[in-house]
């Protein structure tokens, strides 16, 4: 009751793809679900499932013999992310994210915001939407405020926004930068390359000290205190699923 069922008119097939079941779920992004798939982790109805295998309401998935289903409300929280905070669910880490949070829900990080980094941190149970954000082709905004050790100038402001040669010499896209303290700025990015602002700093000779982020795409870290969490806003929410073209 998977592969090759068509509609009464004999065009559509009938239920949902695979990858999307599993991202729906919870478990991984339609990429990460493909791979699962490929290695041999899913079953449906019993039997090895390959890629393109559609699910059928009355279909029992599992993955790892572990029977899976669609998660019907999707859960996505804006927290505050203290420095010395790891983005990962390992729980051989002793900092890792999901402990400090201890949600009753199963939820993982949107992206990643470096240990010694602090502030928003979107989680979710949706990998479809987490892709959806992580996807570098798309661009999505994420803010930060970030203090230096040195005096910033404005020097140093032009050349940040113009692109940095960083990782092996690939430069960076140009961004917004302004100054907003004598060793403080507000910067913009697009992109999201690993350690990338302490990184660009760095070819200039500053060092971070402090790095906030305080916003992804719609979303803002306004009013959570360190440590905390909040479910983001029925607006919020519409406005995310606006951007990323998601319907609800």
């Amino acid at each position: 009751m998977i592969l090759g069922i068509m509609n009464e008119n004999g065009e559509t097939p009938v239920g949902v793809r695979l990858n999307k079941y599993i991202s729906e779920a919870g478990v991984a992004s339609r990429r990460g679900s493909d791979k699962l798939i490929e290695d041999g982790h899913v079953t449906i109805d019993g039997r090895k499932a390959v890629l393109g295998d559609r699910v059928l309401p009355d279909s029992v998935v599992c993955v790892d013999g572990n029977r899976i289903s669609k998660v019907e409300d999707d859960i996505i929280l804006a927290f505050y992310k203290p420095a010395g905070i790891t983005c990962t669910s390992n729980p051989e880490d002793r900092d890792n994210v999901i402990d400090f949070i201890g949600y009753p829900k199963r939820i993982y990080s949107i992206g990643r915001l470096d240990k010694d980094s602090e502030g928003l941190l979107l989680m979710t149970n949706n990998g479809e939407l987490a892709n959806g954000v992580m996807r570098s082709k798309n661009e999505h905004e994420k803010e930060y405020i970030v203090t230096v050790d040195k005096d910033v100038t404005p020097e140093f402001i032009e050349n940040m926004s113009n692109g940095v040669p960083i990782l092996d010499g690939r430069i960076t896209k140009k961004c917004f930068v302004e100054q907003t303290g004598v060793r403080e700025f507000r910067i913009i990015l697009k992109q999201g390359l690993n350690r990338q602002i302490r990184r660009m700093c760095e070819y200039f000779g500053f060092n971070v000290t402090k790095l906030v982020r305080i916003r992804v795409m719609n979303i803002t870290v306004n009013g959570l205190k360190e440590g905390r969490y909040r479910d983001i806003s029925k607006q919020e929410r519409l406005e995310l699923y606006d951007i990323l073209g998601i319907w609800k």
